[in-house]
C-alpha cells in the first residue's frame, strides 16, 4: 500500500519565487524528502522560448536540495507556461505523509514515473505512444492502483522539437513529424494523451495516420504539456485507493467546450464536495484544493453556435485566447485565479473541449 498524501497549493510572487514551497518545510506541512511532484503554472508566454517554466523548475529544485531532498533532479516538476487573463501563476505540491488519518474511503493516491528517453523521430508517431504507455502502467504500479477507473488524473510533460533536437535527428540519418518547431508542441501533446488513453484501456493502440488527425480518440483524464527542459515523459497519475487513508479525494469530468461551468462543477462533484443544484463559489468553503484543465480552440471556429476569429487571428495566438477564456470560465466556479488551465488539448477531452480533475479537501 502506498503512503498517503498530503497536497497544497502555493502562489509564485515572481517568476523564481519557490517561497511559498519553502515554508511549507519549514513550518512541517511537508517533509522536503516526500515530495513526490510539482503541477504549476508560470507566467511567460507559453510557447517554445517560455524560459519561465526553467526559471521555475530550478527554483523549485533548488529549495528541494537546500532542504534535504536526496534527489531533487528526480521528482517531475510539470510546468506550464501562460497565465493569459486572470489566471494566477501558482504552484499544487504533491507529497507522502506519515501523519493521515486512517480511511476505508477512496483517497488520494500519486505515482510518479519517467519514461524512456523519448527521441525526436518519436514525437507524433507511434513509438512515442508506446513510450508514453508503457510509462503511465509504472506510474499506476507506483501509485497503487490496480484498475483504470480509479485514475482521475494523469498529468504529463514530454519534450517538443527545437532546431537542436531536429539537426541532431538528421544527423542520425532520421526525419521528423514536423520541421516547424512551434506545432511540434501540440503534436507532441496530442500524442502523449493517446498514451495516456492506450494505457487505461480508453481507445485501442492507434495507428500513426490517427495521431493528431482523429478526433473522436481522446482521453477523459489526460492533461499532456511539453517544453524543451526535458526529453522522457514526466508522468504523474493521480487517483483514488482504498484504505490509503487522508484527507484528500480527486474526481474528475470533462468541459464539453470552452464555457462549460457546469463540466468544472461535475468535476468538484466527484471529487467528494457536496454541492445544491445550482452551486456558488462560496458553497466550496473551503475545501476545493485545486482543478486543473486542458483547453482548446474549437476547430470548428464556433462555440455554442457562434462564431469566433481565435484560430484566424494573426496578432494573437489562439493559445492565449482560449487560455484567458477557459480560465476566466473556471476562476468564476472556483472563485480563485490560481487554477492550472493549459492549452493544446488535441486527444485530450472531446474537441473544442477538455479534460477536469478536481482535488477536494475531505478532512
Amino acid at each position: 500500500m502506498p503512503e498517503p498524501i498530503e497536497v497544497r497549493k502555493v502562489a509564485i510572487e515572481s517568476v523564481t519565487d519557490a517561497s511559498g514551497l519553502s515554508r511549507l518545510i519549514d513550518d512541517g506541512v511537508i517533509e522536503a524528502h516526500r515530495v513526490l511532484a510539482v503541477i504549476g503554472k508560470t507566467e511567460g508566454n507559453g510557447g517554445v522560448n517560455d524560459y519561465t517554466r526553467i526559471l521555475a523548475d530550478r527554483a523549485f529544485r533548488e529549495v528541494l536540495a537546500d532542504r534535504g531532498h536526496p534527489a531533487p533532479q528526480d521528482v517531475p516538476l510539470v510546468w506550464s507556461g501562460g497565465t493569459d487573463g486572470v489566471l494566477s501563476p501558482h504552484a499544487t505540491i504533491f507529497a507522502t505523509t506519515a501523519d493521515a488519518e486512517p480511511s476505508q474511503e477512496p483517497r488520494l493516491s500519486v505515482g510518479v514515473a519517467m519514461s524512456e528517453v523519448i527521441l525526436p523521430e518519436d514525437i507524433g508517431r507511434p513509438a512515442m505512444v508506446e513510450k508514453v504507455a508503457a510509462g503511465v502502467r509504472k506510474a499506476m504500479e507506483a501509485a497503487g492502483i490496480d484498475d483504470p477507473a480509479d485514475v482521475h488524473y494523469v498529468q504529463t510533460k514530454t519534450p517538443l522539437l527545437t532546431l537542436a533536437t531536429i539537426t541532431e535527428a538528421r544527423s542520425r540519418g532520421q526525419d521528423v513529424v514536423t520541421e516547424d518547431t512551434g506545432p511540434s508542441m501540440d503534436i507532441s501533446n496530442s500524442t502523449t494523451a493517446l498514451g495516456v488513453a492506450v494505457a487505461l484501456g480508453e481507445i485501442e493502440k492507434p495507428t500513426a495516420e490517427q495521431i493528431h488527425r482523429d478526433l473522436s480518440l481522446y482521453s477523459s483524464v489526460a492533461s499532456c504539456s511539453s517544453g524543451v527542459e526535458l526529453d522522457r515523459a514526466q508522468i504523474v497519475v493521480v487517483g483514488n485507493v482504498r484504505g490509503i487513508g487522508g484527507r484528500y479525494r480527486i474526481g474528475h469530468s470533462v468541459m464539453r467546450d470552452a464555457l462549460d461551468a457546469d463540466g468544472i462543477w461535475e468535476a468538484i462533484r466527484s471529487s467528494g464536495i457536496d454541492l445544491p443544484e445550482r452551486p456558488h463559489p462560496s458553497d466550496l468553503d473551503g475545501r476545493l484544493v485545486n482543478v486543473f484543465m486542458k483547453c482548446e480552440a474549437d476547430p470548428s471556429g464556433r462555440v455554442r453556435g457562434r462564431r469566433n476569429i481565435m484560430l484566424d487571428d494573426s496578432d494573437v495566438h489562439w493559445h492565449r485566447q482560449i487560455k484567458a477564456t477557459v480560465g476566466g470560465v473556471a476562476a468564476s466556479v472556483t472563485g480563485d485565479p490560481a487554477v492550472f488551465v493549459s492549452v493544446a488539448a488535441v486527444h485530450q477531452g472531446p474537441s473544442g473541449g477538455g479534460p477536469v480533475a478536481a482535488i477536494a479537501d475531505l478532512g
